[in-house]
């Protein structure tokens, strides 16, 4: 039987969690070297395309741009464009903790959407490229609230191979995996909705 990515990628993060642990030099904090894994990218926008979709949407089969537009001390903010729609943003927060991932999403009038924000917290130190993101509990009450009962078993993975960043949404029975091609940044997209130009 073949090996599903999401069992594929699952299994690389923890044997990769259990080598960074084993071999980071201890003045080395594998969360703070992933962060610092974007600066080469910050303030331009690459192009996207979901390359696992077990539940495949005609929503998902557009123009997909990701622009890593905002890189602060702690904060990287990706805006997430699907043809027109402008209404995503990926926020990567280092906390005390380990690092908060939020997915903000907004209309066009830039008022959150019902489901805005949710997303989780690292549990495990992960590695340099890579780290996992389970649903967190703020995000589980607002999913139940709105009858998405399902995404409280939400996992989210980030993931640097090469030149190419995967995101990655899974849980029981769920495979949603976008690839965005870091090695030739394109044309700046407009602002995500709830931006200033």
């Amino acid at each position: 039987m073949p090996i599903s990515n999401a069992f594929r990628r699952s299994f690389l993060l923890a044997t990769t969690a259990l080598v960074a642990t084993a071999c980071q030099p201890q003045s080395q904090n594998p969360q703070d070297a992933f962060m610092a894994a974007f600066t080469p990218y910050c303030g331009q926008a690459y192009a996207a395309e979901v390359v696992a979709d077990n539940q495949p949407s005609a929503a998902w089969q557009q123009d997909l741009v990701v622009h890593i537009r905002d890189c602060e001390s702690d904060t990287i903010r990706m805006p997430l464009h699907v043809g027109d729609d402008r209404s995503r943003t990926w926020v990567l927060n280092r906390t005390a903790d380990g690092i908060d991932f939020q997915h903000i999403h907004l209309h066009q009038d830039g008022t959150p959407d019902d489901v805005s924000p949710y997303g989780g917290h690292t549990v495990a130190v992960g590695s340099a490229d890579m780290q996992a993101f389970p649903v967190d509990s703020a995000s589980k009450e607002l999913f139940v609230d709105n009858g998405l009962d399902v995404s409280t078993n939400n996992t989210w993975i980030i993931s640097f191979e090469g030149q190419t960043m995967f995101y990655e949404l899974t849980r029981p029975g769920r495979e949603f995996v976008v690839a965005v091609d870091l090695s030739q940044p394109i044309a700046e997209p407009p602002a995500a909705w709830g931006y200033a130009e």
